[in-house]
């Protein structure tokens, strides 16, 4: 089929269900392949991870915003980046924030009590196997529990820092909650950017046994929001006004990334910088220390090079709100 899109990811993984629920979204015509093919495919890229997408050329590439970029590039309908410059940057900070901030609860979620590890590394072994019977299948979910688990304390997920990420987690499933039941979009009636982001990561928390249990309990429409988001491409919809105030739940977004997103970001660049190999920093009334990320860096000179480029008047108009919410000195540092 001319324009088919293949992607390669895995139900376990927060990217691929974030990039399978754009293209779904977008109508762009593709196959879903999981398991060994998924895993085959990250020999065509140079950091072998999923989502792998192999274009209608025959190209692959992964990394699942720049992935998004490109398809708005090549495909004009249905785009996922609002028009307005002001909503677009927005949209990119939370899309930003779930991406490197959000997937710590996913990780930490799943990863650091026995309940979940054990139930999780089986449901992911079952799925990259596909058969094989349950022996050589929970053998391959320890191995892959080992692997994971020995990774906690590089990506920061520690008991330790746990209770940030879990106040953070439930300051963003609380503001959602009071949104979704006025509407499923952050930035309209039609999905952003930033929909997507945080629902690869939530997604995660509403399959995994503890985490999932959370959402039943507490955020129950948050649960069901993310099978909405999990394919809208039944959906029209229009975007707010150009200079429309930004949605309460924009905004209490805002004041979780000004309070934590903007002092990580800091504290990392800062660190990376004077060659430290470690950072911490405090947020929400709880310590967090891990090692520095070089790609994290990235992430902050990138969001100020964003807010720098944009047209005077959307800069203007944003800094109010940004102002408020704790993030103008992050983006203007």
């Amino acid at each position: 089929m001319d324009g088919l899109y293949k992607l390669h990811g895995a139900l376990g993984s927060p990217y691929s269900m974030k990039l399978r629920a754009v293209l779904r979204y977008r109508r762009l015509p593709h196959l879903w392949l999981h398991g060994a093919a998924a895993m085959a495919a990250t020999a065509n890229v140079k950091a072998p991870v999923i989502p792998v997408l192999k274009y209608p050329d025959g190209g692959f590439a992964n990394d699942s915003t720049p992935l998004i970029y490109d398809l708005e590039a090549r495909h004009a309908d249905r785009g996922i980046v609002p028009p307005d410059p002001a909503q677009a940057f927005l949209a990119h900070l939370i899309e930003d924030f779930s991406d490197e901030w959000l997937t710590k609860a996913m990780f930490g979620y799943r990863w650091l009590r026995e309940t979940d590890q054990v139930q999780m590394s089986r449901w992911l072994a079952f799925d990259q196997m596909k058969g094989g019977g349950i022996r050589q299948s929970q053998a391959g979910a320890e191995i892959f529990r080992g692997r994971q688990v020995g990774r906690m304390a590089i990506v920061g997920c520690t008991d330790e820092n746990f209770p940030l990420i879990e106040a953070s987690t439930r300051a963003v499933l609380a503001a959602l909650e009071a949104h979704v039941t006025d509407r499923h979009c952050l930035f309209g009636s039609r999905p952003s950017l930033a929909e997507f982001g945080l629902y690869g990561q939530i997604s995660q928390l509403g399959v995994d046994p503890t985490p999932g249990a959370m959402l039943r309990a507490d955020y129950p429409y948050v649960l069901r929001w993310l099978l909405h988001i999990d394919d809208m491409s039944g959906i029209e919809g229009e975007w707010d006004a150009p200079g429309a105030p930004p949605a309460p739940v924009v905004t209490a977004l805002l004041r979780i990334i000004g309070a934590l997103y903007f002092p990580f970001l800091i504290a990392n660049a800062t660190a990376l910088a004077a060659g430290a190999a470690t950072f911490g920093f405090t947020a929400m009334g709880h310590d967090f220390t891990q090692g520095t990320f070089k790609y994290q860096a990235k992430c902050l000179a990138d969001l100020r090079a964003r807010f720098a480029a944009l047209p005077a008047a959307a800069r203007a108009g944003l800094e109010p709100v940004l102002a408020e919410t704790g993030c103008l000195a992050g983006l203007t540092a």
